[in-house]
């Protein structure tokens, strides 16, 4: 073989390893990003994805597609986000059933905390405590009052077993003393139409998906489960003031799976946090009862874990078994 050959090799050679190394330093993402939800369109949760991932959509530069996988909890989404390549390319929405399922199902075949790598916050919400119009309490008092007058007597809705909905409830029973029968839906809609007719008495609903019925006058807001009241529902006192140390929230964060470069993770991070403060993202969010909740991915980690922890308490003392 001749020089002039060998040096041509090397040329193409030389060119064809830049090109390749051009790809790999090309910016993330190249192509669009699937964002799993583990839930049904049309939901608080879908929502709150809805606008965030239009947020991220314009500041990333491809599309961010939300595909909707409900069922089993949200355990079959989680599941499928585990199995996809660690690449960016497919992330998921973290809600807290996540940290409520690692207590709640005595097998499953992953570990959140494990295998799904934090990304970012997204928002906090309060779950309001609700009663139908016809139940004789006006505050949280009278409530436990006539709870404990009549146990067992008293409905309270859930969109299911194992949801924040239905762990809030929970917890209120322990730490207020009180025994009320759980009926558990299939989803918040339906739940929420009992609530309003009459065929259930209490729901400790998420925000988001009372907030408007509220506001409507359809059933009678007595607290919400937060520490500090709600920006929403300024004249509602929290259930704190009259239950010492209660709080329970419903929060939905961003999670990737396990091995994902910190390079992707760090710009999904920055873009989401970005938006969280944006005035016009914010007041979206606030139309729906939302808060932004912006945090490093390491800060959502440590309060995943430590959600965890707390449900993992409530789910063991109540005796709570998955559906």
């Amino acid at each position: 073989m001749g020089v002039h050959r060998l040096i041509a090799l090397s040329l193409a050679g030389l060119l064809l390893a830049g090109a390749g190394a051009a790809r790999a330093a090309e910016p993330y993402p190249t192509r669009p990003v699937h964002w799993v939800v583990p839930f049904p369109p049309g939901g608080a949760t879908d929502v709150v994805a809805r606008i965030m991932s239009q947020w991220l959509s314009d500041h990333l530069g491809q599309q961010v597609v939300i595909d909707n996988r409900g069922g089993a909890g949200g355990n079959i989404a989680t599941q499928s986000v585990i199995n996809a390549a660690p690449d960016g390319y497919t992330i998921m929405l973290v809600p807290t059933s996540s940290a409520i399922n690692a207590t709640l199902y005595e097998s499953l075949p992953y570990n959140f905390l494990r295998d799904i790598a934090p990304v970012a916050g997204l928002v906090q919400s309060p779950n309001v405590m609700e009663v139908n119009l016809a139940v004789p309490a006006g505050n949280v008092a009278e409530f436990i009052a006539l709870a404990k007058a009549n146990p067992r007597k008293i409905n309270m809705a859930s969109p299911g077993i194992g949801t924040s909905v239905h762990l809030a409830g929970e917890l209120f029973m322990m730490m207020a003393g009180v025994q009320l029968t759980h009926v558990p839906y299939r989803g918040g809609a339906p739940a929420l139409t009992d609530l309003i007719g009459g065929q259930v008495q209490v729901m400790f609903d998420v925000l988001p998906g009372s907030l408007a019925h509220v506001r409507a006058g359809d059933v009678r807001a007595l607290a919400v489960t937060t520490r500090a009241r709600a920006a929403a529902l300024p004249d509602v006192p929290v259930i704190a003031e009259t239950v010492p140390g209660y709080e329970s929230s419903t929060w939905f964060g961003l999670g990737a799976p396990k091995g994902t470069p910190p390079e992707i993770i760090a710009r999904l991070n920055s873009v989401i946090n970005a938006g969280l403060v944006d005035p016009t993202v914010k007041a979206r969010l606030a139309e729906v009862g939302s808060d932004p909740m912006p945090l490093s991915a390491a800060e959502f980690g440590a309060l995943v874990a430590a959600e965890t922890e707390k449900w993992a308490k409530v789910v063991k003392a109540a005796g709570i078994k998955a559906e």
